[in-house]
């Protein structure tokens, strides 16, 4: 069974992040004749240079769960590229070409997009400051960049000690001799003290650990589309 362009889109949609809560306005539901209108006022917005405004609308209309109008993924990824999503406008601008081929009315508009898109799309692919979708890092808040956090030490509880396993804590170890009598010795292990320099902490009373928010990278995504330039300079 062919797929509907509604639901391509709504996948993408979900796939790339770009779907968000519904707003009030979206929840109202424009209907069939609305629809059309609404993408008439998004063309009216990329006419007149307003881009931000022209990607709501379009939000809107895929929120909506109204049908999608075949040509409205050319027209929001056009939008998209002059945002510089890059990566997401590739995906809409290819699904139009999937849907429509050649006999869309803007068949030739998509192919020329295609071509300009390559060359920030390579830029994106060698950069080492974004990720594959162009969106910028940054210092990770958790661990200020250093990959790891530290914490009161679970094992010793930050007393920077622990008691010795071997002998339990008593300092003495018993053996039975060849007489079957049991004697005392001294735990080797702790030299008779019963207890231990913490073997997780070492005596720091704290343990280190990969951060749990950036996974030890020091990096997190930020919504800064990258310019490609070290952040440093």
């Amino acid at each position: 069974m062919k797929k509907s362009p509604y639901l391509l889109l709504l996948l993408l949609l979900v796939s790339f992040g770009l779907l968000h809560p519904i707003t009030s306005h979206a929840q109202s539901g424009p209907n069939l004749g609305t629809t059309s209108a609404m993408l008439e006022n998004a063309s009216a917005a990329m006419d007149q240079g307003d881009f931000k405004k022209a990607n709501g609308i379009f939000r809107d209309i895929i929120e909506s769960k109204q049908p999608i109008p075949p040509e409205m993924p050319y027209l929001f990824s056009k939008t998209l590229f002059e945002l510089g999503q890059y990566h997401n406008s590739h995906s809409f601008v290819n699904k139009y070409l999937d849907l429509n081929g050649f006999k869309g009315s803007y068949y030739t508009q998509a192919k020329e997009l295609q071509t300009v898109l390559v060359q920030p799309l390579e830029e994106i692919a060698s950069c080492q400051y974004c990720d594959a979708r162009g969106y910028r890092y940054g210092t990770c808040e958790t661990c200020h960049g250093e990959g790891k956090t530290e914490q009161a030490c679970s094992l010793c509880r930050g007393i920077g000690i622990i008691g010795c396993s071997r002998c339990a804590g008593d300092g003495l170890v018993t053996k039975k001799n060849v007489f079957n009598i049991i004697e005392y010795f001294e735990c080797e292990r702790c030299s008779g003290k019963g207890r231990l320099t913490c073997t997780s902490c070492h005596g720091t009373l704290v343990e280190t650990d990969f951060c749990p928010v950036c996974q030890g990278s020091g990096l997190t995504l930020t919504e800064e589309l990258c310019d490609h330039t070290d952040p440093e300079k």
